[in-house]
């Protein structure tokens, strides 16, 4: 098979649920020998793209730019996206004004073409992540417009905004890079601070999505047993959906679960998680009683095994596309994760709502898995006491001072807290 020299990375939108082969291998291979989060990044992207699916031309923007962008960072410079500073993107901005003349093309080719021998779709040899211009048959100097880079540094940071939506950076370094460019405006990147603290459920919203895939779980256990530990779990561990989701080079297994041989305590063991790090999650005994009772109900023995690889997650019936198509007992997936929780959190919202709390269902309609994560280290903060040291570890954070913007509580927690503050606390002492 003849393949270009950058691989396209995402089919068309038609296909971009079905994944393909020739990719998969490529980003497993980049992930053990020069990128460990690889995959990872690759699964965001797509996720990405999967939500421009419906806007055709916004979709194709996202696509060139982020398979130009991951070539350099995974062929060029081997690096994470996710460990870059903004002189890196100046570094990759310079590449495509200028990039190598073999991987310049001069007509658009589709990226992926169907070999009928082999009958899969696989990249097409004559694509090229770049195409320049011809003028009666001359080839020009290639040329990258400023509304072309801009579009490029736009498309960049929007990408990053969304790793920062689920927690996988901390900084967006195409933003960094704008601020300090000639394309800069008064108007710097900044986080909403009210807006970081809406991340997390209220105590009140918290109870009702608890209560609610607990009575799930007693009424149709065949479909939410699985459902009651999954939230159980993430919350309680501060989980990311990408490390208890199957993804390219990473499936999640029982033997995650380990016990301290020393102490005789329980962990969750995550082999690779943000920037490539690993880590490992002290387990709560109310989690492990959840643990036991949710092998109990898949009828495996209480406590797992070293080794066992029985899936965390496992599939009801085979999946029906993508890269498990037709495999029975797969690992469930980041999006059938996401989907899965967020039905369960419409459920609660729809009870907190027929109780006459519909500010608070309104509010829930609008989070996700992902803040599921936020709530528990808000909750383990705030309310449990824990040590900012001990969560920063747990939750995988770089710095003490991401653990310390959870410190404050909800925009509405904080506002029922001032209503009964004295103006003086000596008052009625005499």
């Amino acid at each position: 098979m003849h393949m270009p020299p950058v691989l396209p990375l995402f089919e068309s939108a038609k296909f971009i649920e079905e994944g393909n082969s020739v990719v998969n291998q490529y980003i497993t291979q980049i992930s053990l020998d020069q990128v460990s989060d690889a995959g990872l990044i690759f699964e965001h992207a797509s996720e990405l793209l999967y939500e421009q699916q419906h806007n055709e031309n916004s979709y194709k923007a996202y696509r060139s730019e982020l398979t130009t962008f991951f070539h350099w960072c995974f062929d060029v410079v081997k690096q994470s996206p996710a460990t870059l500073t903004r002189r890196e993107v100046a570094r990759y901005l310079a590449y495509c004004q200028s990039p190598p003349l073999e991987l310049i093309g001069y007509f658009n080719v589709a990226q992926f073409k169907l070999d009928k021998a082999e009958g899969q779709r696989v990249p097409n040899s004559a694509w090229r992540p770049f195409v320049g211009k011809k003028v009666l048959g001359k080839e020009l100097p290639y040329l990258l417009s400023e509304n072309a880079l801009k579009t490029k540094i736009a498309i960049l940071s929007s990408f990053y905004s969304y790793l920062m939506s689920e927690d996988y950076c901390e900084r967006n370094p195409a933003q960094a890079w704008m601020n300090h460019s000639r394309f800069s405006s008064k108007k710097k990147y900044r986080v909403n601070p009210d807006d970081s603290n809406m991340l997390a459920f209220t105590e009140l919203q918290w109870s009702y999505v608890i209560a609610t895939v607990e009575k799930l779980a007693i009424d149709e256990p065949d479909i939410h047993q699985r459902s009651l530990f999954m939230i159980k779990l993430i919350y309680s561990c501060y989980l990311r959906v990408s490390e208890v989701g199957a993804r390219a080079g990473y499936s999640p297994v029982m033997s995650q679960f380990r016990q301290d041989k020393q102490t005789g305590i329980w962990s969750f063991h995550i082999p690779v998680s943000k920037g490539g790090k690993r880590r490992s999650v002290a387990i709560s005994k109310a989690l492990l009683s959840g643990l036991v009772e949710y092998r109990q109900y898949l009828k495996l023995p209480d406590y797992p095994s070293s080794g066992e690889l029985h899936p965390l997650f496992i599939r009801r019936k085979a999946a029906g596309r993508g890269r498990e198509a037709g495999t029975l007992n797969a690992n469930l997936g980041i999006r059938q994760i996401r989907d899965e929780v967020g039905k369960i959190i419409d459920h609660a919202a729809n009870a907190a709502e027929s109780d006459g709390f519909k500010e608070d269902a309104k509010q829930m309609r609008a989070l996700s898995v992902h803040n599921i994560r936020h709530t528990g280290i808000t909750h383990d903060i705030n309310i449990n006491g824990r040590p900012l040291s001990h969560v920063q570890a747990d939750a995988g954070h770089e710095s003490i001072d991401t653990t310390s913007q959870y410190l404050h509580t909800s925009q509405i927690e904080r506002h029922q807290s001032a209503q009964n503050k004295p103006l003086d606390h000596l008052q009625g002492i005499g």
